[in-house]
């Protein structure tokens, strides 16, 4: 099962995605520009929480995050 917890994607383009180290398929997603930058004062409340949790936890339960285009359909 895929978790992702997510902003309004679709208006940036790019996202910063939190893979989880124990849970194949759970991550945490953010809209971000292309270098991985989040503009936190868009954020809902629960996913500027969530936001800093998964900066604060990388290399103890979230990998180093990745920066990704998201694909148009």
């Amino acid at each position: 099962m895929n978790t992702f917890l997510s902003a309004n994607t679709a208006d940036t383009g790019f996202e910063i995605r939190f893979q989880s180290l124990f849970h194949e398929g759970r991550a945490l997603t953010f809209p971000c520009d292309a270098e991985g930058h989040v503009h936190m004062d868009a954020l809902s409340e629960r996913a500027r929480q969530n936001y800093l949790y998964a900066r604060a936890v990388v290399g103890r339960e979230y990998a180093a995050p990745a920066v990704c285009a998201i694909g148009w359909h």
